[in-house]
């Protein structure tokens, strides 16, 4: 069974511990309830699900976003009543987040591997403020302010998945058409501040790899969009497919096997990490 799971993840439109939202604490709520009638303490809880009393009691009190292994051992140990099973799909990370995005940001939070190809901007989890701001103000129909201050903020929280402290830390892929870079999406200022952002990223995060797509590449693997993939701690893969307005959590192993074979070949069609790395730097110097 799939918990399929934005901001957009990258235009208008996270952590490894997501923002308390009502509907986590509700959940949480239940389960310690459920827990308490059992007669069982968080550790013997959480010997029966595998996962620590540190990670139930997070669960229980709403900061954590519970996985689909937390949500199917819960309902074996607290009596499969299902209730748990029907409940997890409508958990939001918090708010900001489109409802079509839900599904792959709770994919993001456990990976272990992360892979984008972006060809519109650059990739959420690498925009600053003022670019998120910019880009969000650009695609109709505007939002209201409350709703556009939620929205960057559940971008610039995602952003705590590229931390090294994580453990283990997530393994990142970026590949971004030197198009979207040279676009200067919100003009000189916003563009030079993103430029940084990304030079900092890339010399400071030895997890993160990032490639540039250069503008004259007559063999291009990524004509049919965007692609992101994520590898989950029990080595599964999962792919998210994003357009105008909606977006799909991908399970199946064909067309993951397909969009993995695509990302290999656009690795080897992108400039080297090292190239990238100087390229970024010369279109920097010339702002």
């Amino acid at each position: 069974m799939a918990y399929e799971c934005t901001d957009g993840g990258t235009g208008a439109g996270g952590s490894a511990e997501p923002g308390v939202s009502d509907s986590l604490r509700t959940f949480g709520a239940f389960v310690q309830a459920l827990r308490e009638h059992a007669s069982l303490s968080r550790e013997e809880f959480g010997d029966l699900v595998r996962f620590s009393k540190h990670t139930v009691a997070s669960i229980e009190q709403g900061r954590r976003m519970p996985d689909r292994d937390f949500v199917e051992r819960a309902e074996a140990a607290l009596g499969n009543t299902g209730a748990l099973r029907k409940a997890a799909p409508h958990l939001s990370r918090q708010a900001g987040l489109a409802s079509w995005f839900r599904q792959w940001a709770r994919v993001e939070t456990t990976a272990i591997s992360l892979y984008t190809y972006e060809c519109r901007v650059v990739p959420g989890l690498l925009q600053t403020e003022a670019y998120a701001r910019a880009v969000s103000l650009d695609v109709p129909p505007l939002p209201d302010p409350e709703e556009l201050e939620q929205r960057i903020a559940a971008r610039l929280a995602r952003q705590e998945l590229l931390a090294v402290t994580r453990k283990p830390p997530t393994a990142f892929s970026f590949i971004v058409e030197q198009a979207v870079l040279e676009r200067w999406t919100g003009g000189e200022c916003v563009t030079r501040e993103q430029f940084d952002r990304l030079l900092e990223l890339i010399e400071r995060n030895w997890n993160v790899e990032f490639q540039v797509m250069p503008l004259r590449q007559p063999s291009h693997a990524g004509m049919d969009g965007p692609i992101m993939l994520a590898e989950t701690p029990d080595n599964r893969w999962f792919a998210y497919s994003e357009g105008q307005q909606n977006g799909r959590l991908i399970a199946n192993a064909k067309e993951i096997s397909l969009l993995q074979q695509r990302y290999a070949k656009l690795r080897s069609q992108a400039l080297t990490p090292e190239d990238s790395l100087g390229l970024l730097k010369r279109l920097r110097g010339a702002l």
